[in-house]
Order: C-alpha cells, then sequence, then structure tokens
C-alpha cells in the first residue's frame, strides 16, 4: 500500500476543489488533491459561468479573466438575457449590453469538460500531488486525524491527513462519512440537459442567455445558453417537491415545453439534439447544511451551496474554495484544525447566497402560484428593467476589477 502524509487532502477536482488547491499554492501550501476521474470528462451542467466566476479567477490572478477567458473561443460572452413566459410571443427583456461595457460580458459559457479541465491544468505539481482516476472508498478518523484509504487502478492508496476538504458534488463520499447525507425535497432540485445543434439566435438578440418559464409550474424554468460552434446547452429545472406533489414527468415536460411552447417550436424547428437528455441532482444552499467540523470542510454542492433562484453552482464552488483556502492558511500556520478554526467559514460563504436564498424561500412558501404573474406585471415594468440594467453595470464592475475579500474574524 502506498502510503502519504498531508496536512490537507482535498478530495474532488471540480470548479470547488480545483479552486481550493489553486489559492492553496498561491498561499505556498503543500496539499494532495485526489479525484475519481481523469481529466477532461465531461460533467452535467448548465455550463454557465456567472460574474462570482469571474471574480475569484480575477482573484486568483489579476487581469486573468481578460488575459485568458475572453480571448478564448471555447468561452461564449453573453452580453444579454432574455426571460420568456411561456406562450407569450414577447419576452421579458432582463438585460441587455451597453456600449461602455464592450469587453465585459454579463455570462460566460463553456462546456464543463473544457472549464473543469482549464482548472485542473492550473495545478501546481510544486505544491500539490494530485492524483487522477483515484476513487476514494473509505475515510476514518484516527488520533484527531482523518485516513483517506483510496485505489488507483490496482494500486491502494492510503493518505493521512489533518484536514479533509469535501469538494467531491452531491454524492461525496467525505459527506457520507463525517456526516449524514439527506435529501430534502424542498431544498433540491432535477435538472436535465441536453446539447444541440443549428438552432441560430434569437430574433431579439444574439448571445442571449435564455430562460423560459412555464405558467402551469412555479419555480420551473427552461434555459438556453448558446456554445461556440452554432451549439446550445438546453436545459430544464425543477424543484424536487413539485416534480413529487405535481407527479411531474421532467423529461416529458421539457420535451412538450420545446415541442409545443409558440416560441421555442421555431427554435427547435431545425436544430439537432446532439446526445440523450442527461439529469442530475442539485442540493440548494437554501438547506444550509454545516460545512464543517473537526478535521473536515465541506465546499461547492458538498456543501450543498447552488444558488437557489438560478441553479448556479460553479460560482459558489469556487467562492467556497476561495474562503476555505484563506481559512486553511491560517489553520496551517497556527497548526489548527478543528471546527473552532472554521466558525466564520460558514458565515463567509452564506453571506454571499443569503440574498438568494432568502428570495428562494419567499416565492416557493409564500406566494409560488403568482410567481410567473409577479415577473409578467412587474420585471416587465420600465422602471424594474432601467433598474437591473443599472445594476448589471455594478455587478460587472465588481466581477472584473474588485478582489474577493475573505473575513477571518
Amino acid at each position: 500500500m502506498k502510503k502519504i502524509e498531508t496536512k490537507i487532502c482535498i478530495v474532488g477536482a471540480g470548479p470547488g476543489g480545483a479552486t481550493t488547491s489553486l489559492f492553496l499554492t498561491k498561499f505556498k501550501i503543500p496539499h494532495v488533491i485526489v479525484d475519481a476521474k481523469t481529466f477532461p470528462r465531461d460533467k452535467v451542467c448548465g455550463d454557465c459561468l456567472d460574474l462570482k466566476v469571474m471574480r475569484i479567477l480575477n482573484t486568483l490572478e489579476p487581469g486573468l479573466v481578460e488575459k485568458e477567458i475572453l480571448p478564448n473561443e471555447n468561452f461564449t460572452k453573453v452580453n444579454g438575457v432574455l426571460f420568456h413566459l411561456a406562450a407569450n410571443k414577447k419576452p421579458i427583456v432582463e438585460y441587455k449590453s451597453t456600449t461602455n461595457q464592450p469587453n465585459f460580458p454579463y455570462f460566460c459559457i463553456a462546456k464543463r469538460n473544457y472549464f473543469d479541465n482549464y482548472l485542473v491544468k492550473k495545478i501546481d505539481d510544486y505544491y500539490a500531488t494530485f492524483l487522477q482516476e483515484t476513487q476514494v472508498h473509505t475515510i476514518t478518523t484516527v488520533a484527531n486525524k482523518q485516513v483517506v484509504f483510496a485505489k488507483q487502478g490496482l494500486q491502494q492508496i492510503e493518505i493521512t491527513a489533518n484536514i479533509i476538504i469535501g469538494a467531491d458534488g452531491d454524492h461525496s463520499v467525505v459527506l457520507k462519512h463525517l456526516q449524514e447525507r439527506t435529501i430534502d425535497r424542498t431544498n433540491y432540485a432535477a435538472g436535465l440537459r441536453q446539447y444541440w445543434k443549428g438552432m441560430g439566435t434569437n430574433n431579439n438578440a444574439t448571445n442571449c442567455l435564455e430562460l423560459y418559464l412555464p405558467k402551469s409550474l412555479p419555480a420551473a424554468y427552461l434555459w438556453i445558453f448558446p456554445l461556440p460552434n452554432g451549439e446550445a446547452n438546453v436545459g430544464c429545472g425543477l424543484l424536487s417537491e413539485f416534480i413529487a406533489t405535481k407527479k411531474v414527468n421532467l423529461k416529458k415536460l421539457f420535451e412538450d415545453i420545446i415541442k409545443n411552447d409558440i416560441v421555442l417550436k421555431k427554435r427547435f424547428e431545425h436544430a439537432t439534439p446532439i446526445e440523450k437528455i442527461q439529469g442530475w441532482g442539485l442540493p440548494l444552499a437554501s438547506l444550509r447544511r454545516k460545512p464543517i467540523g473537526d478535521g473536515y470542510l465541506l465546499v461547492g454542492d458538498a456543501a450543498s451551496l447552488i444558488c437557489p433562484t438560478t441553479g448556479e453552482g460553479i460560482g459558489p464552488a469556487m467562492m467556497s474554495g476561495c474562503i476555505a483556502a484563506h481559512f486553511l492558511q491560517r489553520a496551517v500556520e497556527q497548526n489548527d484544525f478543528s471546527a473552532a478554526m472554521f466558525t466564520h467559514y460558514e458565515r463567509e460563504i452564506y453571506a454571499k447566497l443569503n440574498s438568494s436564498i432568502n428570495m428562494f424561500k419567499l416565492v416557493t412558501k409564500t406566494f409560488p402560484i403568482l410567481y410567473n404573474v409577479f415577473l409578467n406585471l412587474v420585471a416587465n415594468t420600465t422602471v424594474c428593467k432601467m433598474y437591473f440594467q443599472k445594476m448589471v453595470g455594478k455587478w460587472i464592475h465588481t466581477g472584473f476589477s474588485k478582489p474577493f475579500k475573505v473575513k477571518l474574524d
């Protein structure tokens, strides 16, 4: 058996785990990172990179986004957002870029098999021992240390660490061994994704992120996200609670909207799917899963940090990885990996998600039936559009220009 000793072991090299590793390297802290797959690998997702992603990347290395992301043809730069209520021909236009923001998009879209590999290739083997195709099967606690048993091909590996970082997604092995993984349908969603080709563009705008909201199902939405080479990420998401109570067949709902919606059926008339429909689960931040304990931290989906109002998970994962690395830096300096060292880690991650969590709870608990009616009446007003346009400009400035700050105390 191959034995490795380290202060920090990260399980999972997706955006959350990779970001943790990259910031630990920035702080010159040696660590081990393991992943069950070999990169590049696909990950079922909406592929949307929001401004949190841009801000974390530019915090990691100032100007990184401008230098490596924006000129890269594997990233679609999205300069507008269109909302449609299903069966309505006229969209609710939430945002269109202005002439003073030509180089700073609101979103970027990139397939996860490319973006995750982009992050992984930045992992520095001087500070990080990176073990790919390494499946963790058991974790035990011995003398205040975490012992990770894994297998890489025929090689058995034992990793002893002061702290383990669970960055291995919704079905986290770390969570399974160190906490109880339960699914609360009120704070969990299901999503479907299918790549399409030949959809063309919406007549109202090009390079727009498009969302379609069915009137019959509050908190459900279908998206069309433009990708390079004439492709698009098309998907549908719905709360698990509604799936159960309304007995929704999400795949059928997805196919019915595409086929019958007065706007969408024209978009798909000459388009071709290039894969089978793929599904995955979304653990929402509204669950408020406890992300710390003696000798472990959780980041990303393992910590249940998906934004509940949008379903966006890459930004929160990278944000939590950045925050985790800052707290780990202090823990290494003081050689203390108890839960007490990470008390404010929870505060820092939820400070960036609380507004979304509160809005989600208001919508789902107070007036879910009026959700789409509210959007149609309020979001479509001139005042709302002007306010949103102004706010997006501020968010873009923050996302590209202001370093991400972490408060330890």
